[in-house]
């Protein structure tokens, strides 16, 4: 399995760690999580937003790796793309959780380029 393929399944874990932090603050209602998390605010808040952007940007970022191995594109170039979108989204939410509008939009502005490059790769391909 190659570096890209580790890189989407380690994507998938991504939500769940600001999952876990958004849920953190120990009343976490099971019975109803989704309306307790409409409760939450400041930090915790952010950690929860930064989950549901993470869930939103993992299709199209594992899609890209599929079509680029698919399609024969270079190994080297598609390993650097996908690690730097796991480290690009681990920033962007790190940045959401401490309130760094402006960092956390040029880190999923980054993560972003890293799945278009992806396609663009498989293309040149």
């Amino acid at each position: 399995m190659s570096i890209a393929y580790y890189c989407v399944l380690a994507a998938i874990f991504l939500p769940i760690v600001f999952a876990g932090l958004a849920k953190s603050r120990g009343d976490f209602d099971n019975a109803r999580p989704r309306e307790w998390l409409t409760s939450l605010e400041g930090w915790r808040q952010r950690a929860h937003w930064a989950q549901l952007n993470t869930f939103e940007a993992f299709p199209p970022f594992a899609a890209a790796v599929i079509i680029a191995h698919q399609l024969g594109a270079p190994q080297g170039p598609v390993d650097v793309l996908a690690v730097l979108f796991l480290v690009f989204r681990g920033a962007y939410g790190l940045f959401y959780i401490v309130d760094r509008p402006t960092l956390r939009s040029l880190a999923w502005m980054a993560a972003f380029a890293c799945t278009v490059g992806l396609f663009i790769i498989a293309a040149l391909a």
